[in-house]
């Protein structure tokens, strides 16, 4: 199970959601996001977090490509958040903790903790990620980047926990019914931009 006494970066859900909000990837430069977390995140019990929609929690969510592929991982029962066992996902992230000093520092710990790579790619800002319709998603904000592994071999640190590889954007598409709901939405963005 999760840490519930995990202390976790959260931010006023006002201060990155105003109003009604919207669902989905807000492509954005993440300049004026990134200072507001600096300015307005303070760190919460996980547990009290998770119970609270009038904060969300900060989620560095990275994207992994290799050229055209997407890095597909599946959850197994073995995760710490029951709500997503068995479900698919082409997001690296987690929460912030004390000691990653921004979001930046806390996407670099959470790639060298869930992937193998003799690499640190290129973080690319894509922009925020919303979702209010489910129970994870409205306690949550996504920080969306990318980057692309050109090549060089990436794989899964934690296999008990998940199994991954680089799939095909049809491939993606094929187990869409059983994506997460940010990777589903992540997806329908992002590929849609590498269409234009």
């Amino acid at each position: 199970m999760a840490n519930p006494d995990e202390m976790v970066l959260v931010v006023p859900r006002d201060a990155l959601v105003p109003g009604e909000g919207w669902t989905g990837v807000r492509r954005m430069d993440l300049t004026d996001a990134l200072a507001t977390v600096a300015r307005e995140g303070r760190f919460m019990r996980r547990g009290d977090a998770e119970e609270d929609p009038t904060h969300r929690q900060v989620i560095p969510y990275l994207v992994l490509r290799d050229g055209e592929r997407w890095f597909l991982m599946r959850r197994t029962r073995a995760g710490g958040d029951a709500r997503l066992h068995d479900l698919s996902s082409i997001g690296v992230g987690g929460h912030l903790n004390p000691g990653d000093g921004d979001v930046a520092g806390g996407l670099r710990r959470e790639w060298h903790e869930e992937v193998e790579a003799d690499f640190l790619p290129d973080f690319e800002p894509v922009g925020l990620l919303n979702d209010d319709t489910t129970p994870v998603g409205s306690v949550h904000i996504g920080f969306v980047y990318t980057a692309d592994a050109a090549g060089r071999p990436v794989a899964i640190r934690e296999t008990d926990k998940l199994s991954g590889a680089f799939a095909s954007s049809d491939e993606v598409a094929a187990v869409a019914d059983r994506l997460e709901t940010w990777s589903r939405l992540a997806f329908d963005a992002l590929a849609e931009r590498h269409r234009r």
